[in-house]
């Protein structure tokens, strides 16, 4: 396994119902675990990437209706 980390720039901060969606999916299909940085409005979802591919991540994401603005490059 090969375990990357990827951050989102949240559109708007994520609501309590946005949270339970992100905990629903979180350890599956690859996808482990997230950290949300309210002050600076940022997700960081850390995921299997030899299962995934970032883009399925922002994908599932996008169909949880989380508001994701853009992905952040790494420093």
């Amino acid at each position: 396994m090969t375990f990357m980390t990827v951050t989102y720039e949240l559109q708007d901060p994520l609501r309590p119902e946005q949270y339970r969606a992100l905990g629903r999916f979180a350890n599956t299909y690859g996808l482990q675990r997230f950290r949300v940085d309210e002050k600076a409005n940022l997700l960081h979802f850390d995921y299997d990437a030899s299962r995934l591919r970032d883009t399925v991540v922002e994908h599932v994401l996008r169909e949880a209706k989380i508001p994701v603005l853009r992905r952040v490059p790494q420093a």
